[in-house]
Formats: structure tokens, C-alpha cells, sequence
């Protein structure tokens, strides 16, 4: 039997997931005998471009078969959205109400293709717009950081407020983060970006997200035997069933 899969879709927050202390990592050790997580992020992409690859991010060879529907899939967009229209980085800007309507069409893809997988929609974090204008990735000749935590946050809950009206699962990292005094410095490399302390925080709100909707290490089933399941007097019948 293939193992069932958890896709992660996203920037290059998801992109980066994967990264020593990611929470793409910790999502994939975590699953390690149960689930095969399939990072696809894309550095800089907004919910624009998203809709435009979907085909190719989840190509119809996924479906060749009878291939299974992935247990879940993690949408992780609106950093870029946010970017301000009239800083450095407005060609990544999407207008709020454009996002919204570009939100719902993934969710509607993703749930017309696979009506049994949870789609879980994360908002963008929190800005610290101090430690943007020191990490520019284009020139800035306004010195006005590209993002607001202001924008930032609206774009927040427009995502919640799609999540809620299409009865998916939400994990609102904008506010979770700013739960806590520290969270520019603690959660934020960059202003931006995720330090491994920010990666834990995703990880953890994945992981309970997964566990509110069935998806755990305690109801999903290991692939092939465990060792100490093995055994030692007939290794083989183990693998006989």
C-alpha cells in the first residue's frame, strides 16, 4: 500500500520548510512511518500566481490509478499579497478583496479534487517592519519597508474569514505569534522569515489542527511492521500478511 500523503503549498515560508529546524522537517520526522510530507513552496509566489500553477503543482498524474487523495494540504500564502503597492515590492502586491477570491478558488480546487482531504489555510505571520528595512531583498530607495505588520494583519483575517466560510480548518499565525512579548526577535529572523522558534510554533499549530480532524500518529497507520512487532524466532512472518 502507498503511504497516504500531506502536501504543503505555499512561499518561501513553506519553501524553506524543509530547512534545518523547519516545520516542514519536524511535520516530515513526525510522520516518518505513517505519512510522506510533499513540500511544495515557491519563493516570492502570491495567490495570483498560485492559481495559475495549480495543474502543475497537482498535476492529474496524482489521480493515474486510483492514487489515493492526500490526508491533507497546507495553504500558506498572503506575505506577498501584503507587500504594499506603492514600495519596492508592489509588483507581488494582490489587492485584499482579489486575495479573498483567490483564496476560495484553491480551497474549491483542492476540495473538488479530493473531497475527503483537509485543507488547512494558514495566514501570513506578522511583520517587524524594523527588521525589513535591514534585510531588503530588492533596492529600496523610499527606505519604507515593503511590508506593514498593519497590512499584514488585515490580509490575516480576510484568510480567516475565508476559512470560516468554507468550513475548513485556519490557524491564524498572525495572532498567535503576537501572543507573545518578544515575537519579532523570537519567531522572526528577518522580519519576515521564520527563526526555528517560529518554525516550532507552526509546527505545533499543524500538528493540533491534524489531530482536531482524525489525523494523528495514534489513528493513522504505521507502513510495514514495526521492529518490535517483528518476531525474533520468525522474522518472516511479520511480512507474510
Amino acid at each position: 500500500m502507498m503511504r497516504p500523503k500531506v502536501y504543503l503549498f505555499g512561499d518561501s515560508i513553506t519553501e524553506e520548510s524543509f530547512s534545518d529546524g523547519g516545520w516542514g522537517a519536524a511535520l516530515a520526522n513526525h510522520f516518518a512511518r505513517t505519512a510522506d510530507v510533499v513540500l511544495r513552496g515557491y519563493s516570492g509566489y502570491n495567490t495570483r500566481w498560485a492559481i495559475k500553477v495549480l495543474d502543475k503543482v497537482f498535476p492529474p498524474e496524482l489521480n493515474v490509478g486510483g492514487g489515493r487523495a492526500p490526508l491533507a494540504v497546507t495553504v500558506f500564502f498572503g506575505a506577498n499579497d501584503a507587500c504594499l503597492p506603492d514600495r519596492y515590492g508592489a509588483f507581488q502586491h494582490v489587492p485584499i478583496d482579489e486575495y479573498k477570491q483567490n483564496l476560495f478558488s484553491i480551497v474549491s480546487y483542492l476540495k473538488k479534487r479530493w473531497p475527503s482531504t483537509h485543507v488547512i489555510l494558514i495566514t501570513p505571520p506578522p511583520i517587524d517592519e524594523a527588521a525589513r528595512l535591514l534585510h531588503p531583498y530588492n533596492e529600496n530607495p523610499s527606505n519604507l519597508p515593503e511590508r506593514t505588520n498593519e497590512a499584514a494583519g488585515n490580509y490575516a483575517k480576510a484568510c480567516v474569514a475565508v476559512a470560516e466560510e468554507c468550513g475548513v480548518p485556519f490557524i491564524d499565525l498572525w495572532t498567535r505569534m503576537q501572543q507573545f512579548l518578544d515575537w519579532a526577535k523570537a519567531y522572526l529572523r528577518d522580519g519576515l522569515h521564520l527563526t526555528q522558534n517560529g518554525n516550532k510554533i507552526v509546527f505545533e499549530e499543524i500538528i493540533g489542527k491534524l489531530d482536531e480532524v482524525g489525523l494523528s500518529l495514534e489513528t493513522l497507520p504505521a507502513h510495514l511492521p514495526y521492529f518490535n512487532a517483528i518476531d525474533p524466532k520468525n522474522p518472516l512472518k511479520a511480512f507474510e500478511e
